[in-house]
């Protein structure tokens, strides 16, 4: 069967030809735009390439035609705009079909996840079935909802609530008499719309939705809200691979938010200490030992003034929340014992939000499986599953079961291959 490239792809491709016929480095290139050589290499591997602002700098150094990069031209037969949001809708309407179909061996062929995608993209949106509840305290009201759906894994459901809370929330944010706000209150639903979409494995749209996010939280003028978009494009940074940079960005902004703990709102507390957990994600994922210890000591200094695991609320930081990534760090490592023995005490406590419960199970199941105790790892994941269905149906635990079932070459767990096929993942 013939290979079909994206759009995105043939757009990567055209930018990698035309820098090889000239004889420069990616390093080259990048340097003499301003970039660092990461963003780059995205763009010729057909990722990132929805912003034209790039795609245009990346044109005009390398002598690319506009038209082949899919970008309009000024001439008398196109319409010219000076507004880079009409400019980025056209440019995402050309590749939203692309966006989705480079990850579209993990990313849910809904029509709930198309009109989320939708949703995301400038012009017009879906129609909300709430239409007129966009005063300032329904619509907060909508997005503690929406986020309560994440924090119980009820990912359909917060797919099929999302868009007409994102189109409230952009009208909301128009009015200049409660914009600020409402910006902060969407910039907070763009984060778990980048949330959700990472659990699908749809990293294409997560880094739309990010963008978004981060937008709206600089309109907002709240370092918290700020804190919480930085945190959650630094995690679409790490699943990416993009360890690094997701290192340096965390140590910096938690840099300009440190000290004081004391006198802070829990609120600020909790956005602190959750961007110094995803920086922890971040270094142990890149193997960094010395700034995983670095963010783990300065994510206790805030947790000594957090009392009380918080049940109601997903995005919070806790003592708990804390001990999970550090359980998560050691399987990153490679230091299966010492996840065990730090997760046993977990195991035995309640945690009173079903995404962190599963988080503990698949913890655990990894490092189970580490040390080739497969029996143990399937009975993990199953109170995974109990914990919490659709999460265990996301692309990295179906991966994993995937990685068990296969190590189980004489077949003596056959439970461990029937929930292989039960998830749509055979060995």
């Amino acid at each position: 069967m013939a290979d079909v490239k994206t759009e995105a792809e043939k757009i990567g491709e055209a930018i990698k030809h035309a820098r090889q016929r000239t004889g420069r480095s990616q390093t080259d290139v990048a340097t003499a735009l301003g970039y660092h050589q990461s963003k780059l290499s995205r763009l010729e591997n057909g990722r990132g390439t929805e912003d034209t602002r790039v795609l245009r700098a990346v044109a005009a150094e390398l002598g690319i035609s506009l038209s082949l990069l899919g970008l309009s031209t000024t001439g008398p037969s196109t319409e010219p705009t000076d507004d880079p949001e009409i400019e980025d809708m056209r440019r995402r309407t050309f590749l939203a079909g692309s966006i989705a179909s480079f990850t579209a061996h993990t990313a849910p062929a809904t029509a709930a996840h198309a009109d989320l995608v939708r949703a995301l993209l400038p012009g017009p949106q879906i129609t909300s079935a709430q239409a007129g509840a966009s005063d300032t305290t329904s619509l907060e009201s909508r997005v503690a909802a929406a986020r309560r759906l994440f924090s119980m894994c009820d990912y359909a459901q917060l797919e099929a609530v999302l868009p007409a809370l994102l189109t409230d929330l952009r009208e909301a944010a128009a009015d200049h008499r409660n914009g600020t706000e409402a910006s902060g209150l969407l910039a907070t639903a763009y984060q778990t719309s980048t949330s959700l979409l990472l659990k699908q494995g749809d990293h294409g749209n997560a880094w739309l939705a990010v963008g978004r996010a981060l937008s709206e939280a600089e309109r907002s003028g709240d370092p918290v809200v700020l804190a919480s978009s930085v945190r959650v494009h630094a995690h679409v940074l790490t699943r990416e691979k993009h360890t690094a940079q997701a290192v340096t960005l965390v140590r910096h902004t938690a840099g300009q938010l440190a000290g004081a703990y004391d006198q802070r709102p829990p609120r600020y507390l909790a956005a602190v200490g959750l961007l110094l957990l995803r920086g922890v994600t971040a270094a142990s994922t890149a193997g960094d030992r010395a700034a995983t210890r670095e963010f783990l000591d300065e994510a206790r200094n805030v947790a000594r003034y957090v009392a009380l695991d918080q049940p109601d609320a997903w995005a919070n930081f806790s003592p708990t929340n804390l001990s999970l990534h550090a359980v998560s760090a050691a399987v990153a490592f490679g230091d299966a014992g010492i996840a065990l023995n730090t997760a046993a005490p977990l195991m035995r406590r309640h945690i009173p939000v079903p995404e962190r419960r599963a988080a503990l199970w698949v913890e655990a199941a990894r490092a189970y499986s580490q040390q080739g105790r497969l029996a143990e790892g399937y009975q993990a994941l199953r109170i995974a599953e109990s914990c919490a269905t659709q999460d265990v149906r996301r692309p990295a635990v179906r991966d994993l079961v995937v990685d068990m079932a296969a190590r189980d070459r004489r077949r003596t767990l056959p439970e461990l291959h029937r929930l292989s096929r039960r998830l749509g993942a055979p060995a």
